[in-house]
């Protein structure tokens, strides 16, 4: 008799598991034709990297480990000095230039009058010149009339040579006064190449004064960069600095982390990803937080697998191939009708369940 109870005992339990297991098992492959579940999966939010524009050594650090911060709160500070100098440097540079500039805009004044006045030589050689020709066609026709009377004896030979001598003299002057206006005429050109030149000169005065105020709003830049401040609201990282040390352009110092915005990436199996689209609604569990749900929607998927932006991504090409299952990242972005409270305990890297309703 004892031996039945046992029996039937046995089978009574060994009945309710199977009934348990087969349940289970039902309601799991019931469930997974309707959601797509992954526990590989981060919380991600943007972190913007502290990053100087100028070197230098850092006089003061103004804020804390994990200290929350303002958009436009002052970080740190470095050494202006150097930088004070090269301001003054600057603005003594662009004073010379502007010197330069006015100096070259006299001598465009004068040349520009220099060639004002080998012009007015020219056109009165050209008058005179027309004077001396009128002298000249008088005094050989006078030369020629009186020629024609000393040959018939009715004038003397002092008048003729006298005549004689008022041609060649008017001759003379009619040569003298075109090389005269060849000079002036040539003293022109010269002065008008001059007068380009200088105009160059201004031109290059001109380009030297915004050279040197390129030169001084560089200066200005460079000198602000020295005080470093919060580009965005959020929280410090472990800050890894200290007065005294020299720190340079391009090198990330610390973060701030940004708590407007969180959030997840989701890597699903390549085999997850058959019937999930952009859109469907996602259930988000943190480790952290157990008791908290928070929802979610498909945002987006990636281009390639997360093998693909590794380092050294594998190549099937070579040695004995084994198919691996892959693994494309899902970013899951968490919907703004969750507590903002619940919402500011997230922090990057934090591993979450994700439940991606699929109906």
């Amino acid at each position: 008799m004892e031996k039945k109870k046992n029996n039937k005992k046995f089978i009574f339990i060994l009945s309710a598991l199977v009934i348990l297991g087969v349940t289970y098992g039902t309601f799991k492959y019931l469930h997974s034709l309707k959601h797509e579940e992954t526990d590989d999966a981060q919380i991600e939010k943007n972190m913007n990297p502290i990053i100087p524009r100028v070197s230098g050594y850092i006089t003061k650090v103004y804020v804390a480990d994990n200290a929350m911060v303002k958009k436009g709160d002052t970080l740190f500070t470095i050494d202006n000095k150097d930088y004070i100098v090269k301001l003054e440097d600057a603005k003594a540079a662009l004073a010379a230039a502007e010197g330069s500039f006015e100096v070259s805009k006299a001598d465009v004044g004068s040349a520009q009058a220099n060639v004002s006045v080998s012009e007015s030589n020219v056109l009165s050689a050209g008058g005179n010149i027309e004077t001396a020709r009128i002298r000249l066609s008088r005094a050989t026709n006078d030369f020629e009339r009186y020629n024609n009377l000393y040959k018939n004896h009715s004038i003397t030979k002092q008048q003729f040579e006298q005549a004689e001598a008022a041609k060649l003299e008017a001759e003379n002057q009619l040569k003298i006064l075109q090389q005269q206006q060849r000079a002036s005429s040539y003293q022109k050109s010269v002065t008008i190449a001059k007068s380009n030149v200088t105009n160059k000169q201004t031109q290059v005065a001109l380009a030297n004064i915004k050279r040197a105020q390129a030169q001084l709003e560089a200066a200005k830049l460079n000198l602000s960069y020295t005080v470093v401040t919060a580009s965005i609201d959020g929280q410090i990282s472990k800050i890894g600095i200290q007065p005294g040390q020299l720190v340079q352009p391009g090198q990330s110092l610390f973060y701030i982390i940004n708590n407007q915005e969180a959030w997840v990436i989701a890597n699903f199996k390549e085999t997850q990803l058959n019937k999930m689209v952009v859109g469907q609604k996602v259930t988000i569990k943190v480790d952290a937080y157990p008791d908290t749900d928070f929802k979610g929607t498909v945002a987006s998927f990636s281009p390639a697998t997360g093998a693909r932006f590794s380092v050294l991504p594998p190549d099937n090409a070579t040695g004995n191939f084994v198919k691996t299952i892959q693994r494309l990242p899902v970013k899951i972005t968490i919907d703004a009708d969750n507590d903002p409270e619940k919402l500011k305990v997230l922090r990057p890297g934090m591993n979450v369940d994700v439940d991606v309703h699929l109906q």
